[in-house]
């Protein structure tokens, strides 16, 4: 974890004076005063000068006054005092937009980590409303690590002001560990979807838990994607299937490509037909599909203030992927919401030995091949026919995840090299429902008010088939206008995949 800065306090001056960061203190009489190593010092030899909040006496009959008595114990977040108030993170904070009673990223960040340098002071229970879209984060011009300062009171808040007996609480902590109860529905899956989809349980979950009852339950898979991979052979499958592809590729039959697939909890239990796709993707391109062990990415944890848990989470998953990386392996992940984490908020928010390796060695696993391969070459050479895909267009969006890793525009500049099918991105808006955000009642109606735009703009788009990376996104985008969504490597595995060479090739 990153070491907190030290303080600096803005503060009004005795006689009228004014201090502030921009121009510095100065005396009463207008002269500006020296500082050292945050010391205000006069110049004259009878001011005061300050230290760690305090007025120290430099001359005879001067007597000390305790300006901010709390502030040696000041916990500011890393670069909290960067923020000059522009407010351009509030501008294009999503909740905000739609929601006047929510004060912004900019008070939940700078403003609140400020105000908690008085030990009295609590931390706003309007911190439940930001959804972790993490948009501030790359609009704050001045670097601002503002998500952090999110995540970070949103879990104190949750350790010191929420009620542990509390059915929210409860609620909260079941959405946030999402793979424990995932677990438990793959285990029968069929009686679990049957339960979940019927809509007296649902009514029931919205009254008794906030759980809303407008969004259907997403099924669980008959055969979770782990299940899939173990049973065809596991790793040394994988590396039989990689070996073949290279030699049919005329590549050396003997390089070291290997990735380790942080697949995540819902690809595994929801949605293995994303990470199968993967799977192919890569083994086609040469590369062996290492699955480690690993739990949650965390993602739903931060968002819930589950800070704990997540660094639970955390630290299998970086003692998993660490010594593959060690060993020169790459970590790419299916979600942009796991690659988020594991890239950005882990180095942010745990000390856990590995971290910042796993961190600059996770990508996108699109972002991967492109940067890697000739991927948008062979998009190009490929005789892919709109029969192949099954749709001749996409209305695609770009998840708020992707955008902060700079891969909005990868998946539509991709698909323009495929003849006859085009990709239309639907606008930079979010889609609203951020993870779990949108499935508590008392936020579904701001997560559909947050998402009207980009439903417009699916309905303007002349498609009526999807597209996202990230599984809740498109829990949103099907929600909102019927559509069926896609995933971009399912599009790249019906383009560049032969089915005869998918499933039995290590045979």
């Amino acid at each position: 974890m990153t070491d907190e800065p030290q303080p600096h306090d803005d503060q009004d001056v005795q006689g009228g004076d004014h201090a502030c960061s921009g121009c510095g203190p100065t005396d009463a009489a207008g002269d500006t005063a020296k500082t050292d190593g945050g010391t205000a010092v006069d110049d004259a030899g009878g001011g005061a000068a300050t230290d760690g909040g305090t007025a120290v006496d430099s001359g005879d009959g001067f007597e000390p006054i305790q300006v901010f008595p709390e502030a040696e114990d000041a916990d500011l977040r890393p670069g909290s005092d960067d923020c000059y108030k522009c407010s351009t993170c509030d501008t294009t904070c999503p909740v905000a937009e739609v929601d006047e009673d929510f004060p912004g990223p900019k008070f939940q960040g700078p403003e609140q980590w400020r105000l908690k340098r008085s030990d009295d002071q609590d931390i706003d229970d309007s911190i439940s409303k930001c959804s972790n879209c993490m948009r501030c984060d790359s609009a704050c011009p001045s670097d601002v690590p503002l998500s952090q300062m999110h995540n970070t009171a949103r879990a104190q808040y949750v350790d010191e002001q929420m009620d542990k007996t509390s059915l929210k609480y409860w609620r909260n902590r079941l959405l946030a560990n999402y793979g424990t109860m995932a677990r438990l529905g793959s285990t029968f899956p069929r009686l679990t979807n049957a339960v979940m989809g019927n809509s007296l349980v649902q009514q029931v979950n919205e009254k008794l838990l906030g759980i809303t009852a407008e969004r259907e339950f997403p099924e669980f898979a008959t055969e979770t994607f782990r299940s899939w991979y173990a049973k065809r052979g596991g790793e040394a499958t994988s590396v039989e299937n990689a070996r073949r592809a290279r030699q049919r590729r005329d590549e050396d039959v003997d390089a070291d490509k290997r990735v380790a697939y942080f697949h995540g909890d819902y690809a595994n239990h929801n949605t293995p037909e994303v990470a199968k796709a993967l799977v192919h993707v890569f083994e086609s391109f040469g590369y062996a599909v290492l699955v480690p062990e690993q739990r949650c990415s965390g993602t739903p944890m931060f968002a819930n203030g589950m800070l704990e848990d997540a660094r639970r989470a955390a630290k299998v998953n970086v003692g998993s992927f660490s010594e593959l990386v060690e060993d020169g392996v790459d970590v790419v992940c299916s979600c942009t919401s796991c690659s988020m984490a594991l890239r950005q908020e882990y180095p942010e928010l745990f000390s856990i030995p590995g971290t910042a390796k796993v961190a600059a060695n996770t990508y996108d696993a699109v972002e991967y091949l492109r940067i890697n391969e000739d991927l948008d070459g062979e998009l190009a050479a490929a005789e892919t026919t709109t029969d192949d895909l099954g749709v001749d267009s996409f209305a695609y969006h770009a998840p708020c995840h992707a955008r902060n890793q700079g891969l909005d525009g990868q998946t539509v500049e991709l698909l323009s090299q495929l003849d006859d099918v085009d990709a239309e991105d639907v606008g930079d808006s979010c889609s609203g429902i951020s993870g779990t955000y949108g499935w508590k009642t008392e936020h579904y109606e701001t997560s559909m008010k947050i998402g009207d735009e980009m439903f417009e703009h699916m309905e303007d788009a002349d498609a009526t088939t999807g597209m996202t990376e990230c599984p809740t996104c498109a829990m949103q985008m099907e929600h909102g206008t019927g559509y069926e969504i896609e995933h971009p490597l399912q599009v790249l595995e019906a383009a560049l995949v032969d089915g005869a060479t998918t499933e039995d090739e290590a045979a």
